[in-house]
């Protein structure tokens, strides 16, 4: 697995590094045989050590856990229990995903684009309807069937996922968090 332990505005020493890599191995090892890389961020918020982490599994599914603390290792320790927690929630389901996907989860390159809130009243009429684009960012799409679509939201904790329904070669779907507390799928050719 390939380790990307980065800081931001912060040193990170070799001995931090190293139990990263022990502690997630060793977590991550447990529940998912083909881990491909981790991405760790600390920083620091006000007082508080921030520890970000995302794992991405051969499967196509990504993991993602934050935690905060006042001690840097201890930022990184309730970061690795909660994605301890997160695996071990969904092992069953990704051992039955794991098993029936041989090849890697193709992805899709799409553009996302970041849009400018409107701010003015009710009242007044916008000078146009066409939003402005503050940013525009590369992103992928990936071929997942629903059941891996909701898992990955889910182990996202993401409200709503974009992918293609690999079941049906054409058209993008997508599954969302409803308010009742369930999960909505949108399928354009259904």
């Amino acid at each position: 697995m390939r380790y990307q332990i980065t800081g931001k505005q912060i040193d990170i020493g070799e001995a931090l590094q190293t139990h990263v890599k022990d502690s997630l191995s060793e977590v991550v090892s447990k529940y998912a045989g083909r881990p491909t890389d981790a991405n760790i961020v600390f920083s620091k918020s006000a007082h508080e050590y921030v520890c970000e982490a995302t794992v991405h599994l051969s499967t196509g599914l990504t993991a993602q856990a934050k935690a905060h603390a006042t001690e840097i290792y201890a930022s990184f320790d309730g970061c690795a229990e909660k994605m301890d927690k997160q695996l071990r929630r969904y092992k069953r389901r990704l051992k039955d995903h794991h098993k029936d996907r041989t090849d890697p989860v193709e992805l899709l390159g799409a553009s996302s684009y970041i849009l400018a809130s409107t701010d003015e009243p009710e009242e007044s009429e916008p000078e146009t309807l066409q939003p402005m684009i503050i940013a525009e960012m590369e992103t992928k799409i990936p071929s997942l069937s629903v059941g891996e679509a909701v898992m990955q939201m889910e182990l996202a904790g993401a409200p709503v996922l974009v992918f293609r329904n690999e079941k049906q070669d054409a058209g993008v779907n997508i599954v969302y968090r409803r308010e009742d507390g369930n999960i909505g799928w949108i399928d354009p050719n259904g």
